[in-house]
């Protein structure tokens, strides 16, 4: 227990200072504007919606199901609100909790000695998981790995308990528990179920690959358990397949361009060296993390066009060590062994009591398994107390197995992805990184002589642990707040990481700041629609509208389908007097369907705004009924989470334009109900109580406006007007001196203001 002891707490110590952190990047949309983590929304909905509040058979929704995963930020929301110190505390005791199974499962493999300490703190340091654990949607990679390891551990325990007990049935009944729970965290956990059965079939049963089909033979006949296993693993990690492409619709996931350009590309040669050269760069990152970023997407990795590009040479070279890797472990074994650090021959036990075999013991008519007979912690014993591990070659397999397998879905083999790289991907097939570097260090421990080069690999293994350890402490800065996360990814995706540096500098009001930030993302991707959208926003508050007109016409063309382009579109064309232009723009922005939009939520919210702008102009055009059914019409596309406050006042005010006071009244309540402190609905329900004859409710409404904002002239100037209605000069004229003080730069208030003066004086 003291190496999984000490894993966990370097795992713990090492994100201590990622409490402080803020929530950054896509921590937003899963978090912050996720409906399905509020109370009012059924939690029910968490188990048809994808991670970021979709409907997973949306034409638009990511397909990434990770029920389990926001349903722990629900709970986190529950408890703690919108604090982000309880997200980071979860995904810290995680990570840590990981690190300590991640050991436990190490030991099995290593034994109880410096080479597991190893395999541990190096996981519990490696930088590549500060995505998954500083950043709290990575905690879908944490979860899933949890359940990983625990789906892998109850399978070690259905092998060695294979035969022996009724019990091991119940192991695997864990194991497949575990191993759907590891999916419903995020998608790759399925692939533990593979990693099982390349653990049983190379590691417990050390079969190499010249005899796994003599051992099929002899499994019909004597050793059906193992083929059944095996069967069943297959049969289950089928059926959670099926069942989650079923629950998704039967249809993979549409991205745009921007998030993976080698899938969007027309050309079969540069689809195919591009993805081929990607885990290549996945493999440099968990070697070499020194270079890292929040998204790696756009041209942070240029695509592969032709053969001369250099970088194939790093293909050819990757996959060549792969399948040299991969062969000297499944190759037929020589007679020596490395077991647990020390060397043995032809099966022979050594000093410390570990035994290993070697292949003649297959070359037997009947499969031997080989663990004997007492087990463990996992392990099967032989002789007195005599643990025996793995040799080297069957922890190679299972390493490589465990490095790979889990990263095939992000490889676009057999569907695209959304992104290019990903660092929290890695956080699953570092486990095999870290199990093989340590497998690599310690045969080189046992083959060299000298003594000197024995400390030598033992340092520079500490070394690497102590440098990863400081490069973890220093990343995790990055994730602190937005701003240092985007300006340390300026390097590597310079386009996305400055213009998301702009939004955050225009939440600070540094507006130039934030112009110069969104003109450098243009500068590096000229036709991103988000960004030109975001520039003209940031123009249009600063009053340039001409300028801001000429930029959402560019994101407008860049992506037709950007419904709040055209909503500020028609907003400032209306405000300029050009109706005609702005009804037709409403109009357009009104008929964009929501399909393969990756935020239909955002995207209606954006239409039903057209449309109340819409009927807010038909309004000031005297054309009632026609804002009416605009009005109905946004009412019928408002999706949840759009505040209907406005609307619905506006409904009233038409209805009252129209004399239909019942209505009217029924719309201004709706319009309370929604926000009761929404004073634009108190003043014009206050004014139809007022005309139906209620002076005391309506004056209430009035004070109430007053008291909701006492620095608004607006309320003061409709309370004047009831008061001079009602004869009360003296208190009118204090009012509309009031409105004036507060609001004189508004031509209506000091009109109004002027005519109840003028009004006491005769």
């Amino acid at each position: 227990m003291i190496a999984e002891l000490v894993s966990s707490a370097l795992g713990l110590a090492l994100y201590l200072n990622t409490l402080s952190a803020d929530f950054c990047y896509d921590d937003s949309r899963a978090i912050k504007t996720n409906q399905d983590l509020l109370p009012e929304t059924p939690w029910t909905h968490i188990f048809y919606n994808d991670f970021w509040g979709t409907l997973l058979t949306h034409s638009g929704s990511h397909k990434s199901y990770r029920p389990l995963c926001t349903l722990s930020f629900r709970l986190n929301h529950a408890i703690g609100g919108l604090n982000p110190w309880s997200y980071h505390l979860v995904n810290v005791l995680l990570h840590a909790t990981v690190t300590g199974l991640f050991t436990s499962f190490s030991k099995i493999l290593l034994g109880d000695g410096y080479w597991t300490f190893m395999a541990g703190l190096m996981f519990a340091s490696h930088p590549i998981h500060t995505e998954a654990v500083a950043g709290i949607v990575g905690r879908a990679d944490v979860g899933a790995s949890l359940f990983f390891l625990l789906s892998l551990l109850c399978y070690i325990k259905h092998c060695s308990t294979r035969g022996y007990t009724v019990r091991t049935w119940g192991w695997f009944l864990g194991t497949g528990l575990c191993a759907g729970c590891s999916m419903l965290w995020k998608e790759q956990g399925v692939t533990v179920l593979a990693v099982s059965a390349v653990y049983d079939v190379f590691v417990f049963h050390r079969l190499k690959m010249n005899q796994i089909l003599p051992a099929i033979y002899k499994f019909q006949r004597k050793n059906l358990s193992l083929l059944l296993s095996i069967s069943l693993l297959t049969f289950w990690g089928t059926s959670l397949l099926g069942a989650r492409l079923y629950w998704m619709g039967n249809k993979p996931p549409s991205f745009s361009n921007s998030d993976n350009p080698a899938a969007d590309s027309d050309s079969f040669l540069v689809r195919t060296l591009t993805f081929f050269y990607l885990p290549t760069q996945n493999l440099w990152l968990l070697l070499c993390p020194d270079t890292l970023s929040f998204d790696w997407s756009m041209d942070a990795v240029p695509l592969l066009r032709t053969l001369c590009d250099w970088r194939n040479l790093y293909t050819v070279a990757f996959y060549t060590g792969l399948l040299l890797l991969a062969y000297s472990g499944l190759k037929s074994a020589g007679l020596d062994k490395v077991c647990n650090g020390k060397s043995v021959s032809n099966g022979k036990q050594n000093a410390n009591g570990h035994s290993c075999h070697s292949d003649v013991e297959y070359q037997d008519a009947e499969l031997k398994p080989s663990f004997a007979s007492k087990v463990e912690n996992g392990i099967k014993s032989s002789g007195a107390h005599s643990t025996q591990l793995p040799s080297t070659e069957n922890l190679v397999v299972l390493s490589l197995s465990l490095l790979i397998i889990p990263f095939i879905p992000a490889t676009n083999l057999f569907f695209y992805v959304g992104f290019v790289i990903a660092e929290r991907v890695l956080y699953i097939p570092s486990m095999g990184f870290c199990l093989l570097v340590t497998v690599g260090a310690r045969a080189l421990y046992v083959k060299v002589q000298k003594r000197f080069l024995k400390s030598l690999i033992f340092y520079a293994a500490a070394t690497l642990i102590v440098f990863y350890g400081l490069k973890t402490a220093v990343r995790n800065r990055d994730w602190q707040n937005e701003e240092m996360l985007y300006r340390s990814g300026i390097k590597v995706n310079p386009a996305k990481a400055w213009g998301n540096l702009g939004n955050v500098l225009k939440s600070q009001s540094k507006m130039s700041e934030a112009e110069s930030a969104y003109r450098n993302a243009l500068y590096y991707r000229s036709n991103m629609a988000d960004m030109l959208y975001n520039l003209g926003l940031l123009l249009q508050e600063n009053s340039r509208f001409a300028e801001a007109l000429h930029y959402y016409k560019l994101a407008i063309g860049s992506r037709p389908t950007l419904a709040s382009a055209y909503l500020n579109t028609g907003i400032i064309l209306m405000n300029q007097g050009k109706t005609e232009e702005a009804r037709r723009t409403f109009l357009k922005c009104s008929e964009i369907p929501d399909e393969n939009l990756k935020d239909p939520h955002a995207h209606r919210s954006s239409v039903t705004s057209c449309l109340y702008n819409l009927g807010k102009l038909y309004h000031e055009q005297g054309h009632y009924e026609d804002a009416l059914i605009v009005y109905k019409e946004a009412i019928q596309k408002m999706p949840r989470q759009f505040a209907p406050q406005s609307l619905y006042n506006m409904m009233g005010e038409a209805y009252m334009r129209l004399n239909k006071l019942p209505e009217a009244e029924h719309w201004y309540m709706e319009s309370l109900k929604s926000k009761t402190d929404h004073i634009p609905a108190h003043l014009t329900y206050g004014k139809l109580l007022a005309l139906t004859g209620r002076k005391s409710e309506a004056e209430k409404f009035f004070l109430k406006a007053i008291e909701l904002d006492p620095t608004k002239g607006n309320c003061y100037m409709h309370y004047g007007q009831f008061l001079l209605e009602e004869a009360r000069l003296v208190e009118a004229a204090e009012m509309a001196k009031k409105a004036a003080e507060l609001d004189s730069s508004e031509f209506d208030v000091v009109f109004n203001a002027a005519h109840m003066l003028s009004t006491r004086l005769l």
